[in-house]
């Protein structure tokens, strides 16, 4: 209560749960505020039209809805009646005549009379807001994968793209040191290493094989010299 007492726009900063009139009042399933309606009786048209005008103006900050926050601000119309107070207003002769049922109110900030329900109701709020949010999320995802698939690299060799395995291999500090050709597929470079481990084992047999005698000498006898020994 202290806040509220200290600070005009207090009201903006308490809990949406926390407020004493959720207390007194069963939910709506509306988003927003109670409803707040004017009957005007033994008046003229005009002057309910001059008084309406004047409600719409210096009422606006409490009944207008406000953008929603989102990531996809651009692709959001939906309004955000969270923190709005539906007015809306009739005269006694038309609830005499029609019934509180008809289309006989109008809600600030609309042209035009509905039925109470749909004067109350707010088409272009959190359903609308959900529905265009969750498009806008579905193809921000869709353009963010186009443009990755742009960039995808090409096997310079034999002109694959590459798996995202392979591509990840290629750019994370980790494992780039042993990727081999960073220019080449996974099976291209899987080639390389085939290629590279049958020179090596190639390499090593002919280290490890005998050297083969000269002159057509039988192994194992021993090499007969120049001279013989004079006895």
């Amino acid at each position: 209560m202290d806040l509220v007492r200290s600070r005009l726009d207090a009201i903006e900063h308490v809990d949406h749960e926390k407020r004493l009139w959720r207390r007194v009042y069963p939910p709506t399933g509306r988003e927003g505020l109670v409803p707040l309606a004017f009957v005007f009786a033994d008046t003229t048209e005009a002057k309910v039209a001059n008084t309406v005008a004047v409600l719409e103006e210096a009422g606006r900050r409490y009944w207008a809805p406000r953008r929603y926050r989102s990531l996809y601000r651009e692709a959001i119309t939906a309004k955000d009646y969270s923190q709005a107070v539906p007015v809306v207003v009739t005269t006694l002769e038309q609830l005499q005549q029609h019934g509180a049922d008809a289309a006989v109110w109008r809600r600030l900030g609309r042209k035009g009379e509905q039925t109470l329900t749909a004067a109350l109701d707010n088409p272009d709020g959190d359903a609308l807001f959900r529905e265009q949010e969750a498009r806008a999320d579905a193809e921000d995802k869709r353009r963010r994968a186009a443009e990755r698939e742009a960039q995808r690299p090409v096997c310079k060799r034999c002109g694959r793209k590459f798996t995202d395995e392979r591509w990840e291999e290629i750019t994370m500090h980790r494992t780039a040191w042993q990727a081999g050709d960073l220019s080449v597929c996974g099976p291209c470079h899987t080639d390389d290493v085939a290629r590279q481990e049958a020179a090596a084992e190639a390499a090593r047999r002919q280290a490890a094989a005998p050297e083969p005698e000269a002159d057509g000498q039988e192994p194992g006898k021993p090499r007969r010299g120049m001279f013989r020994r004079w006895t």
